[in-house]
């Protein structure tokens, strides 16, 4: 009889402790749970209730089974929210100055055309900046006395010599020196061909342009009188153009000449071009504290024109560091921290310590190494669904 009523014993105080580890393991669970409005994830309770803010109902959030500040999402949700990553790996940050540039014409390549005689203009072929001409068309038309007396010298040095030019060759001398005279004053070869056939005199002379290029400059009115050696048009070429921005005292350490800059023209959608700086100013503008930089932006197919308005970015200053886009990073009033790929599913919030930043990268000090996979893209969703999920900030407990 004693033996059974061990044996029973026995039985009750097993079921007692299954009973209790039962209760221990729901109070956990119970703990553990916490509620948070899916509209406004700050709000965060230990008990059922309604958002202090839309007044919605709260809704339980299990933080069991994962590490603090780790978050698991399935395929289709790193597929929907376009999550990707890169390797951390050491470069340079690059550079954060950019400066408000204009194109201009490459002084060097452009070409001033002016009157070789005294006279009237009496047509101007172009009258318009920004047209096109070719080596060879018409430019402009002059009324010259001084041109009327040397066409008639040449026409009777030319009478002189087919008449006496076989047996008094000094004629021919004659005749090549009125040609030269008109040469050196602008006429073609074809122009003075045509005058020895014609011998028609004209004194309104048409002068052709000296070289191909883009009118800049139109100097000159029709109806106007000018003198010999006065400037009419200016022609530049487009084939390479400068580009001229403003340096302030302390970014002129940054860039000297021989250094490549990026060039974004407005308007161009391609990335920025890259051009070599020719020129630094030796002396402030005068009246202000800035110097001019120039530099030379290759424009084969001529597409950059003068006054184009263009954003030049300086190099970055040497040194290698750990290095993280800009997008991969997440700051908040408690600090900055990135996501890093722990598994094949799973992404780990991790406290950075940032350095020098550009418009593009930020160099890391420290939190996390080389070849470590950081999320660039989607970092802000991983923040939102962990705050949604797990009702705490990803970075609570983290040494700021």
């Amino acid at each position: 009889m004693k033996r059974y009523l061990n044996i029973l014993l026995l039985l009750l105080l097993l079921a007692f402790s299954a009973c209790s580890e039962q209760a221990h393991e729901h109070g956990e669970a119970a703990a553990e749970t916490t509620y948070t409005c899916p509209m406004h994830p700050q709000i965060v309770q230990s008990a059922p209730g309604t958002c202090p803010i839309c007044h919605m109902d709260l809704v339980p959030v299990s933080q069991s089974g994962a590490n603090k500040g780790e978050l698991m999402l399935s395929e289709s949700q790193i597929a929907l929210g376009n999550i990707k990553t890169t390797r951390v790996k050491y470069g340079d940050v690059g550079s954060n100055t950019i400066l408000t540039g204009k194109l201009v014409l490459d002084e060097t390549q452009t070409d001033v055309v002016s009157s070789r005689v005294q006279g009237r203009i009496e047509r101007l072929y172009y009258k318009e900046t920004g047209q096109a001409v070719q080596k060879g068309q018409p430019l402009y038309e002059v009324y010259s006395e001084e041109l009327l007396t040397l066409q008639r010298e040449y026409l009777l040095a030319l009478r002189q010599y087919q008449e006496l030019g076989k047996e008094n060759p000094r004629f021919g001398s004659f005749l090549e020196a009125a040609k030269s005279k008109l040469l050196l004053y602008g006429l073609t070869e074809s122009q003075i061909r045509n005058l020895g056939k014609a011998e028609n005199l004209n004194a309104r002379v048409t002068f052709v342009a000296p070289s191909s290029g883009v009118i800049t400059d139109v100097a000159a009115a029709e109806g106007q009188y000018v003198t010999e050696g006065a400037v009419l048009y200016r022609l530049g070429k487009l084939g390479r153009i400068w580009v001229e921005a403003e340096l302030y005292a302390q970014e002129l350490a940054n860039v000297q000449a021989g250094d490549e800059v990026k060039v974004s023209v407005q308007g161009f959608a391609e990335e920025a071009v890259t051009a070599k700086v020719t020129f630094i100013s030796p002396e402030y503008r005068q009246g202000s504290q800035v110097a001019i930089l120039r530099a030379e932006l290759p424009n084969k197919e001529e597409q950059y024109l003068p006054g184009m308005q263009a954003n030049v970015t300086l190099p970055g200053k040497n040194g290698s560091s750990l290095t993280v886009p800009t997008d991969a990073v997440i700051r908040d009033e408690g600090g900055s921290h990135v996501w890093v790929q722990t598994g094949k599913s799973t992404f780990q919030a991790q406290m950075v310590t940032l350095g020098e930043a550009s418009a593009d990268n930020v160099a890391i000090l420290s939190g996390i190494k080389e070849h470590d996979k950081v999320v660039t893209s989607g970092a802000y969703l991983l923040y939102s669904e962990y705050v949604l999920k797990k009702g705490a900030d990803p970075m609570a407990g983290h040494n700021h």
